[in-house]
């Protein structure tokens, strides 16, 4: 273990201050995308037409290599966090989206016309109803996004030291020193599993109605979970 938490002094971080650095530049852009793939889902959902095209843009983005993102970027944000959180938060659309989709059309017509008797407009249906029962989809989502986008972090070394963790697989070529790998390597799995498992429990608490099993089935009688995340909102 000797050196494994020495940091090179050029990348001007401590071990806990690159972790730091790295959870920012990979959140952000996620929390982004959310933000931005909510209101876009719902217009996707809404108007059927405009889902085909939303999907082949953001397809096509993220089909682009992250250095061709940044040889375009750089003349208009520098070598700066900016211009790795841009490129992360278009991927994290691309899974946000067709998952929020997804889980938005999942909800039963039923328990839609149920919320429209009840005097639900539109957009409370969307917020109290479609939502909260779409909310597995969406964590799924979350939690694929999140994983990659602690991975991608690390080829901001690309770019004048921006790469968080990743910068010491830079640094341990350029000084002969393959603790460093290990210590980048190892510390962004970390991160990711406790991440995942922050998402998964997040889930757990959200979605009290769902069975806390991957293999439970449904038992007779058992209430429909879209019935019962109807009436919470109700209450």
């Amino acid at each position: 273990m000797n050196g494994f938490f020495d940091i090179p002094s050029d990348l001007q971080h401590s071990w806990l201050g690159l972790i730091g650095l790295h959870l920012r530049e990979a959140l952000l852009p996620v929390l982004a995308g959310l933000v931005i793939a909510l209101p876009l889902s719902q217009l996707c959902v809404r108007f059927r037409w405009l889902y085909p095209p939303v999907l082949w843009v953001t397809t096509v983005l993220y089909a682009i290599p992250s250095l061709a993102f940044f040889v375009v970027l750089i003349d208009y944000t520098g070598q700066t966090e900016l211009t790795v959180m841009i490129p992360l938060t278009v991927y994290t659309l691309v899974i946000l989206v067709p998952a929020i989709v997804d889980g938005v059309r999942s909800v039963p017509q039923e328990t839609l016309a149920a919320a429209t008797a009840m005097g639900f407009g539109p957009v409370r249906r969307y917020v109290q109803v479609q939502l909260p029962i779409a909310v597995p989809a969406i964590i799924a989502g979350l939690r694929v996004a999140t994983v990659s986008s602690i991975s991608l972090v690390s080829v901001g070394a690309l770019i004048g030291n921006q790469g968080a963790l990743g910068n010491l697989l830079n640094d341990a070529t350029i000084y002969n020193r393959p603790e460093l790998a290990w210590n980048a390597v190892l510390t962004m799995a970390v991160l990711a599993l406790l991440v995942d498992g922050l998402l998964v429990a997040v889930r757990l608490l959200l979605t009290p109605w769902m069975p806390r099993r991957a293999h439970s089935t449904p038992k007779a009688g058992r209430p429909d979970p879209a019935a019962l995340a109807l009436e919470d909102t109700a209450r």
